[in-house]
């Protein structure tokens, strides 16, 4: 039977300076982590769908982060991208009082 795995803790929020993004291995996957001027803390995959393009290397906005390689913008909510069928995973996110970012990845 496969264990599932929920969630994990990536780094302090100290890791990821706002406004910007950095990415981390967790649990054998890479995921980008966004830190957002008004402090909100996002998680999504690390690389974008179209060319794989470092994602957070991006230009990183109130909810959104648009990718280096080819100006493809992604709302860090949802995932959604510029079409349909070109969205980015995201996961869900908490930030404890001690500043630790723990991310729900899932199964």
């Amino acid at each position: 039977m496969r264990e599932t795995i929920r969630d994990v803790l990536v780094g302090d929020v100290s890791q990821v300076p706002p406004g910007e993004g950095r990415t981390f291995a967790v649990a054998g996957r890479r995921l980008a982590l966004f830190h957002t001027r008004a402090g909100e803390i996002f998680a999504t995959q690390a690389d974008c769908p179209h060319r794989g393009g470092p994602l957070a290397d991006g230009l990183v906005g109130s909810t959104s982060v648009i990718c280096p390689l080819h100006d493809r913008l992604f709302d860090l909510r949802t995932g959604q991208g510029p079409e349909p069928d070109c969205g980015i995973r995201v996961y869900p996110v908490s930030v404890r009082p001690d500043g630790k970012i723990w991310i729900d990845i899932g199964n």
